[in-house]
């Protein structure tokens, strides 16, 4: 049989009681029993009072066999006085007082020692779980829980992606009212990729589709996921999958996924490769409307790998573009609308041509602390002015174009945009400072199909060319691309002159490429000089726009 062996708290609390015990005890056994006249006058004559004492309207007699108390009015003082001495006190017991003192101060000595016990506790535990921790980490194995969070942000705070919220309105609907489309047997996408440079918003719009279907939002960067010792990565994804499912209709939204989902190949990563594997199973493993979605985030879709791209796990794409004038007009009015103010928004907004959303809060900001600093109580167009280089030169990658940047700008974007809405390369939309043409999962492309997306690439070195006889340095990603869609049509699709690859069917297949197209624009001249001008003042087309434009020049 084990034997009960009591730790120091159950120790202390039953010493404490013990001595509670003790005192309650010679407090009831010196305390006065009150006695009558009978009894009283009985020790009078029996001669067994040995010591009296006066408190207040008692008498306190003291005998050999106890203590007892009797009212002072009903005793004949001077009586009493002749048989024993009468002390008469205004003050309590001193023993009682003892007594009292005794037992304070032992419940203080015990309340000290149970607050030190459980200092130590306390202090053990953390220290434990301090030690627990480091190890945890060193191990690269830190727990992490994953807590939902509602998002309070609705498409009405997000200002200037109109495109986004079209193509976003019906996954909010099915997180809302997932019955209805479970009763027409509809899908919905699996996972949906935001594209686009850095600062556009992307993860505002993702809060924005978890506020407006009131789902809980499940936030973690792509880098979060990749750890030093292989299996952890894999192990957070299941981890956050889990807690996603179990909170369903969720939303989990995956920043920088390019950190884990980075093509396979090449330098090789065990850890990535082994996360990205796990990210791909659970988004396979997902049931018909299960109801979770998975919002990603990139600026680097060339990343990707692609089995993350295929049909079933991000099957809905949405380019997120730098904001053309009408955009930033309303994002401009968005925040400034809490700040006194006497500027023209058109006027700023026109100035600020390749500012993203997020360099144009930083921008309304700094104009602000400027108007501040001048002890002005409104932000006035010398304040935009004042700060906008210190914003330019503060921020990567910011366009800033000269009216003649501009107008070179717009030949060569409206080009591209002509170009792809003829040789029917699907986009987005094409701006005056980027642009993003949608790539079409196909597994068979034919020679003519690569040879549109090259032309496309070269349209606007083929306008540069014609509109002002010279070559420019914004060609060069286009470059690169019509570079390597012939290096793939040559290497790997045998689509040049010869089966074996060689540089000359490389540099054929670009110049002819380059030929065609100029030939092309020299013959759409007219709706040419139309999209320019549209560009310029609109900075963006779309294919509805360039429909309609072409529709009234032929």
């Amino acid at each position: 049989m084990q034997l009960f062996k009591p730790n120091k708290l159950q120790i202390l609390i039953m010493s404490f009681c013990i001595l509670a015990l003790l005192v309650s005890y010679i407090f009831i056994k010196n305390s006065p029993k009150a006695v009558n006249m009978k009894f009283y006058n009985k020790l009078l004559i029996e001669n067994r009072i040995k010591e009296a004492k006066i408190y207040g309207d008692e008498i306190i007699l003291s005998t050999d066999s106890g203590v007892y108390s009797i009212v002072k009015d009903g005793v004949d003082i001077e009586r009493l006085l002749s048989i024993v001495p009468i002390d008469v006190k205004k003050e309590n017991n001193f023993t009682e007082l003892i007594l009292i003192f005794i037992l304070f101060v032992s419940s203080l000595f015990c309340l000290y020692y149970y607050q030190k016990l459980q200092r130590k506790k306390t202090q053990g535990e953390q220290n434990f779980t301090n030690f627990k921790n480091i190890a945890i980490e060193e191990e690269g194995m830190r727990a992490v829980n994953f807590l939902p969070s509602v998002s309070k942000v609705k498409f009405s705070d997000v200002a200037g992606i109109k495109g986004a919220k079209e193509e976003l309105f019906e996954i909010v609907d099915f997180l809302k009212n997932p019955s209805a489309y479970q009763k027409m047997g509809v899908k919905l996408p699996r996972g949906v990729l935001l594209i686009g440079p850095p600062g556009v918003g992307k993860t505002m719009i993702a809060k924005a589709v978890a506020g407006e279907a009131n789902v809980p939002f499940f936030y973690q960067s792509g880098a979060g996921f990749v750890q030093i010792y292989v299996g952890m990565g894999a192990k957070r994804v299941r981890e956050l999958f889990s807690v996603a499912k179990s909170n369903a209709p969720s939303i989990v939204f995956i920043d920088e996924i390019d950190a884990v989902g980075k093509a396979r190949g090449g330098m090789r990563n065990d850890e990535r490769e082994a996360t990205l594997n796990q990210l791909l199973t659970e988004m396979d493993g997902f049931e018909d409307n299960a109801g979770v979605i998975v919002v990603a985030a990139t600026n680097r879709l060339e990343m990707i790998d692609e089995a993350l791209l295929r049909s079933g796990r991000f099957d809905r794409r949405i380019f997120v573009a730098l904001p053309d004038l009408h955009d930033r007009e309303k994002i401009i009015e968005s925040y400034l609308s809490d700040k006194t103010h006497n500027v023209n928004i058109s006027d700023i907004a026109k100035m600020s041509v390749g500012f993203s959303g997020a360099a144009l809060s930083t921008l309304v900001n700094e104009a602000a602390i400027n108007a501040l600093r001048r002890e002005c109580k409104k932000v006035e167009m010398e304040d935009f002015l004042a700060v906008r280089d210190k914003v330019l030169l503060g921020k990567k990658r910011l366009v800033r174009y000269s009216e003649k940047e501009k107008n070179v700008q717009a030949v060569y974007q409206a080009a591209k945009a002509l170009c792809a809405y003829w040789f029917e390369i699907d986009f987005d939309k094409i701006g005056l400072v980027g642009d993003f043409t949608k790539e079409i999962d196909k597994e068979i492309e034919s020679r003519m199909e690569i040879m549109a997306k090259i032309k496309v690439s070269f349209a606007g070195i083929a306008a540069s060319k014609i509109y002002f006889n010279e070559t420019y340095s914004n060609s060069r990603e286009d470059l690169n691309k019509a570079r390597r869609l012939a290096t793939e049509m040559v290497e790997k699709y045998a689509m040049g002159d010869r089966l074996l690859p060689t540089a000359q069917d490389i540099e054929s297949i670009l110049l002819n490429a380059l030929k065609e197209v100029e030939v092309f624009l020299e013959g759409m001249r007219k709706p040419l000089d139309l999209l320019v001008s549209v560009l310029l003042e609109e900075e963006s087309l779309t294919k509805d726009n360039i429909k309609e434009m072409l529709g009234k020049v032929f």
